[in-house]
């Protein structure tokens, strides 16, 4: 199946398109501002007829945890658990929805739904986790936004560990006026998890200066593989930016801030994208949590729900 699910904005003429069959994979928003057309999200032009690797483009949805366990394995209440290796790594990578297909549960003019249940549309890795759970994501297009619902569900009679994550490859420049190298990123962060061949030692390491904050980072001047905690907030939301200030356009992806406290950045090698990654807990937080560290590892109890959300919105840049 290569079908996508083409979603509009009928006011603004903004679009996305998701792949229900390659992880509910947002691969393209696209909106019209300033008199061009902007390509968001980064991915291949022939996804469709030629995927790449799953987590490699687009905005692939990391659940139930994001980023890494560490070999794969984790102790849940007394009982050892086994998460499949990613092909070519030596941790288990990104959960378990990514990668496989997903069912569209509804769908309208400018929003679609697609829904995941572990034991129903990934069965032979139901056993790998404590609980079984349903995720649903909904995305929708208003004017030059695109808004993504998270509902978290545990059908089981046991408790459900999770966290959540989104790893979107943000294209570079915004405009056609501009270079890679005109833009800059950031998140406003004041702590680092020291890592360790990827993985996070348990130590958060302040961010001393405001030079070693990631707040506005010129393409091309540094590389990221980086998890950083201590997110600024107003309260209710975070937010990560992209500037291209000589097309004069800037992106601002808005999260809830009860959840999401973590962020990767992350930048590809050569390849003009920067991925910016709100998760809503460290990474390999199944294997940290017991050492009694502040992961954001997320507990649903059986019959429970949970909803989230994140945005990301295409304006202009104003003087």
């Amino acid at each position: 199946m290569t079908n996508a699910i083409t979603i509009h904005d009928q006011q603004s003429g903004a679009r996305a398109s998701i792949a229900p069959h390659l992880g509910f994979n947002c691969f393209q928003f696209q909106v019209d501002l300033n008199g061009e057309t902007i390509q968001v999200i980064d991915s291949p032009e022939d996804v469709l007829t030629n995927p790449p690797r799953p987590s490699s483009f687009g905005i692939p949805v990391l659940f139930p945890f994001p980023n890494r366990v560490r070999a794969g394995q984790f102790q849940w209440e007394g009982k050892d658990y086994h998460v499949p290796l990613s092909p070519g790594h030596p941790n288990a990578i990104h959960g378990f929805c990514y990668d496989r297909p997903w069912r569209v549960v509804e769908q309208s003019e400018d929003s679609v739904t697609g829904q995941f249940q572990l034991s129903i549309d990934d069965p032979q890795r139901a056993a790998c986790w404590p609980a079984d759970f349903i995720l649903s994501v909904r995305y929708r297009v208003a004017e030059n936004r695109l808004e993504t619902q998270f509902r978290i569900e545990n059908p089981s009679q046991t408790a459900l560990p999770w966290g959540l994550g989104t790893h979107a490859y943000f294209r570079l420049p915004l405009s056609s006026n501009s270079q890679p190298e005109d833009c800059t990123f950031g998140v406003d962060v004041h702590e680092e998890w020291e890592l360790e061949e990827s993985l996070p030692t348990g130590r958060r390491l302040p961010l001393e200066s405001s030079a070693d904050r990631p707040r506005a980072v010129t393409f091309g001047t540094r590389s990221f593989d980086n998890v950083y905690t201590g997110w600024e907030t107003d309260g209710e939301t975070v937010r990560t930016s992209v500037v291209d200030e000589k097309g004069g356009l800037e992106i601002n992806q808005v999260c809830d801030g009860r959840v999401f406290r973590e962020a990767v950045i992350f930048t590809p090698k050569d390849r003009n994208a920067v991925c910016l990654e709100p998760y809503s807990c460290v990474t390999d937080a199944m294997n940290l949590n017991g050492q009694d560290l502040n992961t954001g590892l997320q507990i649903l109890d059986p019959g429970e729900q949970f909803q989230t959300w994140l945005a990301i919105q295409v304006s202009p840049v104003y003087a």
